[in-house]
């Protein structure tokens, strides 16, 4: 019998590729072109980008974030920001100035009364300061963590809301206020006015829109689907637009605020909770950055003016769950939704004549939403959120967070703009093929493209540098090196207020043949039942004599060459399993050959050359003793041309070839004492010994060590101790196997 010591190897596993043909890039839906970086640009439902409003930065702060915007009588814009507490004002030509620094550090809501007087909240701990010619003062404090939002009635009372208790207040003086209302959620986070004066507030954490008509005296008008309505806009036609959010701001920013009290002011650690199960996971992070609504929930008692807030923890989200809805509410209480989105959390809005301005958390952009529903990304501040809209004499104002900034939607068209596509990850490195698009040119306007490349998965200074400009829609070939990861930039010129268009962009490129891989080659003995065959023909005799032995003892019929002696045909021959398994990642064919070569052998010799199968069996007699190497080798030339043509190649370990028993010598019995003792030396010449046994007159077999007490050694000698043995002769088998479970076998007879 044949057995093998060892069998097996592995490769790294390759990452998978694309199949090595020429793939194309294509980017032409409303959703490719999304995902890129806008500059100057709109982009249409239909997926055709083209020169946006200009967007112009009117105030930049160093605050992270801008949280509220009011307008004054004269055109003045005072900005609530955080989190150092601070309130600018812009006044129409531009010009900025701190109007007062909160001791608190986030001013959530500012509102003006008629007279043209600012009001702030500050939060946590949440009052209400009157500031006049730069000096606040204590309006009212209604003793709750956070005031969300401020709005003024008709009559001039001040209504406040605030959390975590969900109260809305209604104040008439300074520390003249009461409850108005008690909405039984958390918070109330967006207030306004309709066009009868009635109150509408929007809460958290049911999603419900209330209108409250007198002091403790209000109506559900929707109860949302998602938890929080996070802005309320009233038109004059009596139709009220409300947006909400799945994120849960509000229960979010409370959970994050007790461990953002003991952070460090340039670190944090935030906790995002699922709105669903309020379950909390603590996240840590890095510098502080500015989210979008970040309500802190305060420990008790005053915070210093310098304390860390943390900033908003995204969101736990679902994919495929909505993040946010436009809900249209009827002057007769019919509800609609109008707008919907799963990507995008949709944090203010404004209505603007017919249209609807949406502002979002999708790199600070502005949608604009039309009368038949039509959906534009009308600019991209790509920060990263917008967080405030505001109609005003200067036209669209657009408040961010990361970098607190307000920013200007001019009338008409923008001079020139640019948009600058997501990177492309070919697979491997690809040779570039021409880049082609498809748009509407007009007069005087220009429309060209430029590329770039390189090897790490975001784009920095180690990749090339902007080609020239490509301008021949039909195609170019590109310039850019070749590399694993492309990015195409288009620039948009325009002319007397028109823009070219864009609509689809196409790249075609090469990945380079990434090679087939042997993952593993299996090698293995395995037992072939054999068949005790007859002699040939040739040497049978013509005429065949048998005797048969019956259990009577009577003789059958005998030939004339007497009784032939029976031979017991071998139970079993040993095959060699080779098997392996080998890919190509790029999905070509392959083909492959198998080789072997002996221990201190030079050259491969071939077994078997492109086999069908992945497995090739052989007969091990055809091997000498000895140790052997198998290689198998494949190529994906029947589907690449040669010089693209790649080869892999596994070598297995070594396999030990055993076939011929070990030798087996037993010396003749002696006495001692009793006993009987018979030595016995055993020898193999491939491998090492591993077992010796005896048996006497066929009984069982019984173990016997070796004389250095392990059987581990190609040569080994043993003693054979038969303990008195009954009286008359007896026969005594001795049998050693080597390492390959082939049996050496003496006898010796006892008399």
């Amino acid at each position: 019998m044949t057995r093998l010591l060892t069998a097996a190897a592995l490769l790294a596993v390759v990452p998978a590729a694309r199949a090595a043909s020429t793939a194309a890039w294509e980017m032409n839906t409303y959703q490719d072109f999304l995902k890129g970086r806008f500059t100057g640009l709109s982009l249409s439902r239909t997926g055709k980008l083209l020169l946006g409003p200009k967007l112009e930065t009117l105030f930049a702060s160093d605050q992270p974030v801008v949280w509220s915007l009011a307008q004054a009588p004269d055109g003045s814009l005072y900005l609530g920001t955080g989190h150092r507490g601070q309130v600018f004002r812009v006044d129409p030509s531009g010009k900025s100035e701190t109007v007062w620094s909160a001791e608190q550090p986030e001013v959530f809501a500012v509102a003006l009364d008629a007279r043209g007087r600012l009001y702030a909240a500050t939060s946590p701990n949440g009052k209400v300061y009157r500031i006049e010619n730069g000096q606040a003062s204590e309006y009212f404090a209604p003793g709750a963590r956070y005031i969300w939002a401020l709005a003024f009635s008709r009559d001039g009372a001040l209504y406040v809301a605030t959390g975590d208790d969900g109260k809305i207040f209604r104040v008439t003086g300074p520390g003249q206020g009461e409850i108005y209302y008690e909405t039984g959620q958390s918070h109330v986070t967006a207030l306004a006015v309709d066009r009868d004066g009635r109150l509408l507030a929007g809460t958290e954490p049911n999603g419900i829109l209330y209108r409250v008509s007198a002091k403790d005296k209000a109506f559900v008008l929707h109860d949302a689907d998602l938890p929080e309505i996070r802005a309320i806009v009233a038109a004059s036609d009596g139709t009220i637009y409300a947006a909400a959010l799945g994120g849960s701001v509000a229960r979010q920013t409370a959970a994050a605020a007790p461990a953002a009290m003991m952070a460090p002011a340039t670190t944090l650690t935030v906790t995002a909770t699922a709105p669903a199960t309020g379950v909390a996971t603590p996240v840590q992070g890095g510098p502080v950055q500015s989210g979008i609504d970040i309500k802190p929930k305060p420990q008790p008692g005053a915070l210093p003016a310098a304390a860390a807030i943390a900033p908003l923890a995204p969101a736990l989200e679902v994919t495929g769950m909505e993040k946010s809805a436009l809900y249209r509410i009827h002057p007769d209480n019919m509800v609609e939704t109008v707008w919907r989105s799963k990507e995008e959390n949709a944090y203010d809005l404004v209505a603007d004549g017919a249209r609807i301005l949406i502002a979002t958390d999708g790199k600070g952009r502005v949608y604009q939403l039309d009368p038949d529903r039509q959906v534009t990304l009308l600019a991209q501040t790509n920060e990263s959120e917008a967080t405030r809209l505001v109609s005003s004499r200067r036209g669209m104002l657009v408040a961010t967070g990361n970098m607190g900034r307000l920013y200007r939607l001019a009338d008409g068209t923008a001079d020139a703009g640019s948009y600058e596509s997501p990177p492309h990850d070919a697979g491997r490195v690809a040779r570039w093929g021409r880049l082609s698009w498809r748009g509407e040119p007009c007069a005087g306007c220009r429309l060209a493209l430029r590329t770039r490349s390189g090897n790490s998965a975001r784009p920095d200074k180690t990749w090339s540098e902007w080609s020239q400009p490509l301008e021949d829609a039909a195609g170019s070939a590109v310039p850019s090196p070749n590399a694993r990861y492309i990015q195409w930039t288009a620039e948009f010129t325009g002319a007397g207020g028109r823009s070219p268009e864009l609509n689809a962009v196409r790249l075609a490129y090469l990945p380079q043949n990434s090679p087939p891989a042997v993952r593993n080659i299996t090698v293995t003995s395995q037992v072939a039942a054999a068949q005790a065959t007859r002699p040939p023909a040739a040497f049978a005799p013509a005429t065949v004599y048998s005797i048969t032995v019956t259990d009577t003892g009577e003789p059958g019929a005998s030939s004339a060459g007497g009784t032939a002696t029976q031979t017991l045909a071998r139970a079993a021959s040993a095959q060699l399993q080779i098997t392996w398994q080998a890919e190509d990642l790029d999905g070509d064919r392959l083909d492959a050959a198998v080789h072997f070569r002996g221990e201190g052998e030079r050259e491969w010799k071939p077994l078997k050359l492109n086999p069908s199968e992945t497995t090739l069996t052989l007969d091990t007699e055809a091997f000498a003793d000895g140790k052997y190497y198998f290689r198998v080798r494949v190529s994906d030339r029947p589907s690449n041309p040669p010089p693209a043509a790649r080869e892999a190649e596994l070598i297995s370990a070594p396999v030990l070839i055993d076939q011929t028993p070990p030798s087996v010598a037993a010396g003749a019995p002696r006495r001692s004492g009793a006993a009987t003792e018979v030595d016995v030396e055993a020898v193999d010449g491939a491998s090492p010994l591993v077992r010796c046994e005896y048996s006497l007159d066929a009984a069982p077999w019984v173990p016997v060590d070796a004389a250095d007490g392990v059987t581990d050694s190609p040569r080994e000698r043993f003693l054979v101790r038969l303990e008195a043995p009954s009286a008359g002769e007896h026969l005594l088998v001795i049998r050693v196997y080597d390492a390959a479970g082939n049996p050496g076998l003496a006898k010796v007879l006892l008399r």
